[in-house]
């Protein structure tokens, strides 16, 4: 089979899951029924164990793939000489009012020109392929059954076995449509239920509601700058890793794909980062998502009241604001393209980040300002919060990039708890709400003069990634986005300046100096960060360099996928790497493209 590509998939989902399906029409990762279950199809980690469902024509063809327009509705197309067929995916959101939630994967398959001889493979592999199931074929449909899960799939046309899995082969007419349901089924269910033999139907009515559902969610975006389409679909694909019960957001709805080819920074991004989430908050807040940051906001609150408890916040959590992630390598499974080991998990949930209070408290400062205001309850979990803040900003931690080699210093988390201390006497300035300000205020001082004095390198002329170092690191473009410091001080333009000599190639952004003995503490390399080179981007134009902004910025939209997907990451031949698709990235290039159009408007 062959791995393909990471830059090669789309995404479909129903804000609980969702499915990436490959532009040969193989599905090659879904879990099942949430984002952080174990697999049912997870051919992207192993080609061979980790299953798949694939529908494509049988012929020599093209592929091409599109999204239907203002939806996250996917159309995979096989061109050839004989004729044209489409697969049309998508998984049927059910509206808040749904008390069981059926989670499916509805494939439309079309005779477009000419007649297509289609084949139709699906195997899958429970649980990371380490649990075993059997099949049952039942007339025209199958069901898989494995310990604690059960998923049908019902066809038109007779399944075969093969193997662990089913197949078959079926010719289409022009203009005849025939559709497959995948769905997770409770225990008694069988493939004769109404709603499997009547595929057909439910397909047809399933495809409009879902169309009519994303149509109508994206009619409230309020963007309609110059890259219309690309924040749209950065805005599309913000709310597919968005989980419905709960407005946790995932940070990218996939584990163990690589940051390097072979290496071994292969993470389990399945969860929700205070931080990751913070940042989505302000994008759907810019966009008029108001609904969404709603949502959000009640899960931040109750991560707010375990603040006040006297602990550190954790960095991330189970969307369901669970607390244990704990980590564990699937030694069984062989990595994409051999990237091992394979984690699920993720043992940073222990580490000590200093900067999520600085984004959380940023989100609730804007939420305020654009949304509803906070009630005094939410207020006095976050004054306890601040006060742990006050006392213990001046303690190395791990940092944004998570290092497994040793606590710092860090540039990043100090600027980000002055971000908290200066937003919450700012609220409580503007709200009149119960703060011993002038306390806080003071220890917001104390940060800035010791970021000033031992973040700066004045040979250098760079704030540097730790107290302890002179190497350059990316994180410090954030200054001039958050305002700790004005895009045009000296210091600010001297760390642009830095970090374009030392970390830009192409108008990509490595996260830091690697040289200069700057890292993770894990072996190998990696690619750009997407999400640096949108920072970069917004911290020349809020420079007044706008148009060496934009440059980059349209330099970085031609690395996006076919669909205006991105990874985490871009390698040297402009590859993906990393977790697909990611919403640091997509966050950043909202935020970018928001203050490139002002910063334009005000230039012409």
């Amino acid at each position: 089979m062959g791995y393909k590509p990471i830059e090669s998939y789309g995404v479909i989902g129903d804000l609980h899951t969702v499915a990436l399906v490959g532009i040969d029409g193989s599905i090659d990762w879904c879990c099942l029924p949430r984002f952080d279950s174990p697999s049912v199809f997870a051919a992207m980690l192993d080609d061979q164990k980790g299953g798949s469902f694939r529908i494509a024509s049988l012929y020599e063809a093209q592929h091409k793939q599109m999204y239907m327009p203002d939806s996250n509705v996917l159309v995979t197309r096989f061109l050839s000489d004989q004729g044209v067929g489409e697969v049309v995916d998508f998984m049927p959101v059910q509206g808040p009012s749904e008390l069981r939630k059926i989670h499916q994967i509805v494939r439309v398959v079309r005779a477009v020109r000419g007649s297509v001889r289609f084949r139709l493979d699906c195997r899958p592999a429970f649980d990371f392929a380490r649990r075993p199931h059997r099949v049952v074929l039942e007339g025209r449909g199958a069901i898989f059954e494995a310990q604690g899960m059960k998923v049908s799939l019902v066809s038109r046309f007779p399944l075969g076995r093969q193997g662990d899995g089913v197949a078959a082969e079926f010719v289409l007419n022009p203009g005849e449509t025939t559709t497959c349901i995948l769905r997770q089924v409770e225990d008694h269910a069988s493939v004769h239920d109404g709603v499997l033999l009547e595929a057909r139907l439910v397909g047809t009515e399933a495809l409009t509601q879902t169309l009519a559902f994303w149509r109508q969610w994206l009619r409230k975006c309020n963007y309609s700058g110059r890259w219309r389409e690309m924040v749209h679909r950065s805005a599309l694909v913000l709310k597919l890793l968005t989980f419905a019960p709960t407005g946790a957001i995932v940070a990218a709805p996939t584990c163990g794909l690589p940051e390097e080819i072979g290496g071994v920074r292969n993470w389990d991004y399945r969860y929700t980062w205070v931080r990751d989430a913070a940042f989505t908050n302000y994008a759907f807040l810019r966009l008029g998502l108001t609904s969404e940051a709603e949502q959000f906001m009640a899960w931040l609150e109750q991560r707010a009241i375990e603040g006040a408890r006297g602990d550190p916040l954790q960095t991330m959590y189970r969307i369901d604001g669970g607390h244990d992630l704990p980590e564990e390598v699937l030694g069984h499974l062989d990595g994409y393209r051999g990237s091992r080991p394979v984690r699920v998990g993720n043992a940073a949930v222990d580490q000590l980040q200093l900067d999520i209070y600085g984004e959380l408290l940023d989100a609730v400062y804007l939420y305020d300002k654009y949304g509803t205001p906070i009630a005094y309850d939410f207020w006095c979990h976050l004054r306890k919060m601040l006060d742990w803040v006050a006392k213990n900003w001046d303690r190395a931690d791990d940092g944004i990039w998570e290092v497994r080699g040793g606590r710092q210093q860090f540039v990043y988390s100090k600027v980000q708890c002055w971000v908290a201390l200066d937003r919450a006497v700012r609220l409580a300035q503007k709200r009149s709400l119960p703060l011993d300000r002038t306390r806080l205020a003071a220890e917001r001082d104390r940060i800035y003069e010791a970021i000033m004095t031992r973040g700066w390198n004045t040979k250098r002329q760079t704030f540097v990634q730790h107290f302890a170092t002179d190497a350059v690191d990316a994180s410090n473009l954030i200054m001039p986005l958050v305002f700790f410091l004005s895009p045009t001080d000296p210091r600010m333009r001297g760390t642009l300046d830095r970090t374009m000599a030392e970390l830009v190639s192409d108008s990509l952004v490595h996260r830091y100096e690697i040289g200069r003995g700057a890292g993770d503490g894990l072996a190998g390399s990696e690619g750009t960060f997407n999400m640096c080179t949108f920072w970069l981007v917004e911290a020349l134009a809020r420079a007044g360099r706008a148009r060496e902004a934009r440059f980059i910025f349209e330099k970085m939209l031609t690395y996006a996928n076919h669909l205006g997907l991105y990874a985490e990451e871009t390698g040297p031949r402009g590859e993906a790497l990393g977790n697909f698709p990611q919403a640091f990235t997509h966050i950043g290039l909202i935020s970018a493209a928001f203050n490139l159009d002002r910063r334009l408007g005000a230039a012409s």
